[in-house]
Order: structure tokens, then sequence, then C-alpha cells
């Protein structure tokens, strides 16, 4: 039972590039559906991690890799065939690229430094992830533009803030 929070990490990296298909091929209904599922795992499995108190340096580290490989993923197909401003794909890429460098850095320098996820990244991702279930949802005839709008500048606001809160607190 431990080890389920594991196991549904790595389901959610091992279904991401099915769903990157989907998306490119605009299967959009299934990919909503397997999106929506996989982004579940990533409350769910979080939330099994405390609760069975199975935290682990493998989940630690699968985590974010699973959570970038799908909405990075996602953002850059859906940026590359219009179906959401590639303006946004690039804050979206360029946040996770800062991040990416800082932690390079890091290990290039060998300071061991944890930065655990802050408020402002945790909101930025479930507002990356509620944009792409409606963008998504919008391209299979399921939710409306304007909510997608709406969710597109919130999306924006919390990326480039989180990357500002990140930045602050690893100089």
């Amino acid at each position: 039972m431990t080890q389920l929070p594991n196991l549904l990490t790595a389901a959610r990296l091992l279904v991401a590039p099915y769903i990157l298909y989907l998306l490119w091929t605009g299967g959009y209904r299934t990919a909503l559906v397997w999106f929506a599922i996989a982004s579940i795992t990533d409350v769910v499995d979080g939330f099994l991690a405390r609760r069975l108190k199975a935290g682990s340096r493998l989940g630690a580290l699968l985590d974010p890799i699973a959570d970038k490989v799908l909405l990075s993923g996602s953002f850059l197909v859906l940026g590359l065939k219009s179906v959401i401003p590639f303006s946004l794909t690039i804050f979206v890429l360029g946040r996770d690229l800062m991040i990416l460098s800082f932690a390079t850095l890091a290990l290039a320098r060998k300071t061991r430094r944890d930065f655990p996820p802050s408020v402002w990244g945790k909101a930025s991702t479930a507002a990356q992830i509620a944009y792409v279930l409606f963008a998504v949802g919008h391209e299979a005839g399921l939710a409306p533009l304007a909510v997608v709008v709406i969710l597109g500048w919130i999306t924006f606001v919390l990326t480039v803030w989180s990357g500002i809160d990140y930045a602050r607190r690893v100089s």
C-alpha cells in the first residue's frame, strides 16, 4: 500500500505520451478523459503519500517530472497546434526552464538545497491543469470559450508570479 503513490505517479508519466499523441492528432474528447484522470492522480498520489506516510525520494523526484512531462508537453502541443496562444506556452515553458536551470546550477555547485513547492507553484499548477482541461474541452465542443480565456489569463498571472517567487526564494 505504501507504493501506491509512486505507482500513480508512474502511471501518470506512462500515460502522458498517449495524451500528447491524442492532442496532436485531434482526439480531444479522449484526450480530455485521459488528461482528467492523470490530473486526478496528481492530487491523489500526494494525498496518499502524506496520509500513508509513504513519501519517498523516488516519489519526490518522479512527481514533478511526471507533472512537467504532462503539463509542459500539453502546452507545447496545444501551442504548436494553435489551440492555445503560443505566447502563453512560452511563459509556461520559460518558467519551467528557469526552475530547471536553478536546479542544475545547484547540482553543479554541489549545494543541496531543498525548495519545497510554494503555494504559488501549486496554484500555478492547478491553474495550468484547469486551463488545459477547459481548452481541450472547448476543442471537444464541451466548454465555453469565455471560460478558457479567463483561465488563460489566470494561468498567465500565476505562472509569472510563481516564477518570480521561485527566483526570489533561490537567490
